[in-house]
């Protein structure tokens, strides 16, 4: 056994898809560094979008909020409210599809699919907290102009526009008057929700982290850091930073990351979360598995016929095989129509693809965790509050990033952490940016 996973290894090291080439330490530092010429304003470095909004100890008690939550496959609406324990209470929720997810949408059908999906609640209350799980650039009055589109969503129309004001102006020509809005990232939500379902505890600081369809990071920063906001008059001293990580561009990448980058919607955009994120891992490990079968002494012929028929590959077809390499899936299908040998083959690949994504996410937290400058004390670690069906799901992805983040993090700079869940964190979030700031 082990002298066939070796094989495996030695293939993703002449291809440079090794995990072993991902030395921790170094990429942290770099990661670091993007931060901070990020933080300064400079070009082609980590967004570090500032947010404009303050962490606040405490929010309004029983005042509804409409809140929107737009996501990679989803679009959806709910009121929210905090009891007189800060306990969320979210009435009124519905579910829609996502706009722009099938095809091009325009920005007026986009504007009325929004109006409709309000149509129901809008009454409820005159603040809409949105959460917007894409690139966007927050004003500090709380509207926010996109950046780009990632997930595969095809909205480019909206890009540049501030969409706040876009939406406000589609409900008053309905008659909706009066209303105020204040958007946020998906990560920005899920650090707030997540400090508020964990009230309770004493964490030293707070980092928002999403492994789903895409990837993102958010964290708390010091006002007086975020130099290219130096004259924005902003009065409080620290604010929340929506990093846009799945957009770092400096991780080590490999043959098969430049050649799946290029049959993607957006090729040199979001490279870092095309490495490891739910929408682009099913088709990364299928570019790797196409130069893996031709390799012609891993795999034997027949499971490279079946596999050069297979269609495409999805994320979820690389984890059900992982989960059940013996069950109802189609690798499993293939296997058994070829050896035993091919399915250790194929294990042993795709198990090395989530390793690699691990340590990736690993430089991704760790840096993030060090730019804090907290949790040096183990009763107050720092809190990161994570979502994504891949964060959570994919088979000995947690495991092997807690492992390298225990061994590095902890055991060499004694800095600790700790994973936190919380249900409906966007929409949680979403309500909170509302009470802040509206």
């Amino acid at each position: 056994m082990k002298e066939i996973r070796e094989k495996i290894r030695d293939f993703l090291k002449k291809n440079e898809m090794d995990y072993e080439r991902i030395d921790i330490k170094k990429e942290t530092d770099i990661f670091m560094e993007d931060m901070q010429n990020g933080l300064a304003g400079g070009s082609g470095y980590l967004d570090m979008l500032p947010t404009y909004i303050p962490m606040n100890d405490s929010i309004s008690s029983n005042e509804p909020v409409i809140v929107m939550d737009a996501g990679g496959t989803n679009f959806r609406v709910a009121t929210v409210y905090f009891d007189d324990k800060m306990n969320p209470v979210i009435n009124n929720f519905a579910k829609y599809s996502m706009p722009g997810m099938k095809e091009e949408t325009t920005r007026e059908k986009f504007l009325k699919m929004v109006v409709e999906y309000l149509t129901p609640i809008v009454d409820k209350s005159n603040k809409i907290g949105f959460c917007f799980s894409y690139p966007i650039e927050i004003q500090p009055n709380g509207d926010g102009i996109p950046l780009r589109f990632t997930k595969e969503i095809k909205l480019d129309c909206l890009i540049g526009e501030p969409l706040g004001a876009l939406i406000l102006e589609a409900l008053k020509a309905e008659g909706h008057m009066d209303k105020k809005i204040v958007l946020l990232n998906d990560t920005v939500s899920t650090l707030l929700g997540g400090k508020a379902a964990y009230a309770h505890r004493n964490f030293d600081s707070y980092i928002g982290f999403i492994l789903g369809t895409g990837t993102n990071t958010s964290y708390i920063e010091e006002v007086s850091n975020i130099k290219k906001i130096r004259n924005m008059g902003v009065e409080y001293d620290s604010m929340l930073i929506n990093i846009e990580s799945g957009a770092y561009r400096r991780s080590p990448s490999g043959k098969m990351d430049r050649e799946f980058d290029l049959l993607t919607k957006n090729p040199d955009q979001a490279l870092f979360e095309k490495k490891f994120s739910g929408a682009y891992f099913g088709g990364l490990s299928e570019v790797v598995l196409k130069h893996a079968v031709e390799e012609k002494k891993l795999f034997s012929n027949s499971f490279r016929e079946l596999f050069l028929q297979a269609g495409e590959i999805t994320t979820i077809d690389v984890n059900y095989f992982l989960r059940w390499p013996f069950g109802d899936n189609l690798f499993a299908d293939l296997c058994d129509k070829t050896s035993q040998l091919d399915r250790i083959n194929l294990y042993h690949l795709f198990d090395c693809l989530v390793e690699r994504a691990a340590r990736l996410t690993a430089v991704n937290l760790i840096a993030v965790i060090r730019k804090t400058g907290k949790g040096h004390d183990p009763s107050r670690p720092v809190c990161i509050t994570a979502d994504g069906s891949t964060f959570y799901l994919l088979k000995n992805f947690k495991r092997k990033l807690e492992y390298y983040m225990e061994d590095y993090l902890i055991k060499d700079l004694n800095l600790y952490y700790e994973f936190v869940e919380a249900e409906n964190v966007n929409l949680t979030g979403a309500a909170i940016a509302a009470l802040a700031k509206l």
